[in-house]
C-alpha cells in the first residue's frame, strides 16, 4: 500500500514537474517571438528612415547649394507667374513726361537710399543732387526701379520680361530636347550608317558657334516670340542628341535590354519603355542645365536686335535699351543684368545639385 502511494506522489512530482518546464518553455517561446516581432519592427522602421534618407528630394535637400538654386528658381518664376498682382503700373503705359524717373522705394526713402535723387554732374567737375520726382511733379509716384527713356515703369516690365524669358528658356530646352531625344535615341539603338548619318549632320551644326547659329535661325525665320523659341530649340538640338546617344549605347547593352529582345519586343517599345526611362536621369540634369543657357541666349538676341521686339519686354530688350545710358542712368542695365546673372546662377545651382543627386559617381 505503501509503496503504491509512493508510485502515485512521484507521478504526480514528475506530471507537476512537466507542467513547469511546459509553462517555462512557453514563457521563454513567447519572450522570443515577441522580441522578434519587436525585432522585425525596428528593422521596418529603419529601413523606412533609410529609403526616405535615400530618396532624391532628401539627398537634395540636404544639398545647399542646391537648395539655394532652388529658391531663386521659385522666387523668379513666382514673379513671372504673380506679376499683374505684384505691379501697380502697366508695362506698356507711355508717360514722357517721366522719362529716367530714378529707382524710389516707399518706406526706404526715409534712410536717404533710393529716394528718387540722382547727383548731375555740372561744368568743370561739379555736380549737384537732384530729385526728377520734384522737378516733373511725380512726387505722389514710386518707381521701385525707375523708369525708361519713354516713361515706362521698370518693375513692371522687369516682372513681365521675366515671363518671356522664362517661356523662352523652357520652350526653346523643351524643343531641342524632343528632336534632340528622338536623333539620339535613333542614332544609339541602331548605330551604324544611321549614327554616323546623323551624328555627321550634328557635328557639322556644332561647327558653328551656338550664337552664330541662332542668329543665322532669327535672320531666316524673323524675330517674334515663338521664332526665339524655335531658333534656341534648333540650337541646343545637337548637345541633347549627343548626350541621349551615349547613354543609350550604354544600357541597350544591358541583360534586361537583350531578354527582352529575345522576347519579341519591338524596337518602338525597346526604345520608349525600356532605354529612355533608363537613360533619362543625365537628360534631366542637362535640361535643368540648358534652362540657364537658353535666358543668356535670349537675352544676347534680344540685345543684338533679333529677339523679343517692342513693346513686349524682355530681359535683353531692357539691357539693350540701358546700354546707351549707363553714364547718367546705370540702373537700367545694372537692374536687367542681374535679374539675368541671379537667374542663371539659380538653375545652374540646381542643375549641379540634381547631377549630384543623380549620377551615382558623384556620390560622396
Amino acid at each position: 500500500m505503501t509503496q503504491q502511494t509512493d508510485a502515485k506522489l512521484t507521478s504526480v512530482n514528475a506530471v507537476k514537474d512537466a507542467n513547469d518546464v511546459s509553462t517555462e518553455t512557453a514563457a521563454i517561446l513567447g519572450a522570443t517571438g515577441a522580441a522578434d516581432r519587436l525585432g522585425s519592427e525596428y528593422d521596418e522602421e529603419l529601413l523606412r528612415k533609410e529609403r526616405k534618407a535615400n530618396s532624391a528630394w532628401s539627398k537634395l535637400r540636404r544639398n545647399k547649394t542646391a537648395m539655394v538654386g532652388l529658391v531663386i528658381v521659385v522666387i523668379m518664376v513666382s514673379l513671372a507667374v504673380f506679376a499683374p498682382f505684384l505691379t501697380t503700373y502697366d508695362y506698356k503705359a507711355i508717360d514722357p513726361i517721366a522719362s529716367y524717373l530714378p529707382p524710389r522705394i516707399p518706406v526706404i526713402e526715409d534712410l536717404g537710399i533710393f529716394d528718387g535723387t540722382e547727383i548731375k554732374k555740372g561744368p568743370e567737375g561739379t555736380s549737384t543732387v537732384v530729385n526728377p520726382y520734384v522737378q516733373k511733379n511725380r512726387t505722389d509716384e514710386y518707381h521701385i526701379f525707375g523708369t525708361d527713356k519713354i516713361g515706362r515703369d521698370l518693375f513692371s516690365r522687369m516682372l513681365y520680361g521675366a515671363r518671356i524669358s522664362l517661356i523662352v528658356a523652357f520652350g526653346g530646352t523643351i524643343v531641342a530636347g524632343a528632336i534632340g531625344v528622338i536623333l539620339g535615341l535613333i542614332a544609339g539603338y541602331f548605330g551604324g550608317a544611321v549614327d554616323s548619318v546623323i551624328m555627321r549632320i550634328m557635328d557639322g551644326m556644332l561647327s558653328f558657334p551656338f550664337i552664330l547659329l541662332a542668329i543665322i535661325l532669327m535672320t531666316v525665320l524673323g524675330s517674334g516670340l515663338f521664332n526665339v523659341i524655335l531658333a534656341i530649340g534648333i540650337g541646343n538640338v545637337p548637345n541633347f542628341a549627343r548626350v541621349v546617344r551615349g547613354e543609350v549605347y550604354i544600357v541597350k547593352s544591358q541583360e534586361y535590354c537583350n531578354a527582352a529582345r529575345i522576347i519579341g519586343v519591338s524596337n518602338i517599345r525597346m526604345l520608349f519603355t525600356h532605354i529612355l526611362p533608363n537613360a533619362i536621369s543625365p537628360l534631366i540634369v542637362y535640361a535643368t542645365l540648358g534652362i540657364a543657357g537658353a535666358i543668356i541666349s535670349e537675352a544676347a538676341l534680344s540685345f543684338l536686335g533679333l529677339g523679343i521686339t517692342e513693346p513686349t519686354p524682355s530681359w535683353g530688350q531692357i539691357l539693350y535699351s540701358g546700354k546707351d545710358v549707363m553714364n547718367g542712368h546705370p540702373y537700367i542695365a545694372t537692374i536687367s543684368g542681374l535679374f539675368i546673372l541671379i537667374t542663371v546662377l539659380g538653375f545652374n545651382l540646381l542643375g549641379d545639385g540634381i547631377r549630384d543627386v543623380l549620377d551615382p559617381k558623384m556620390k560622396k
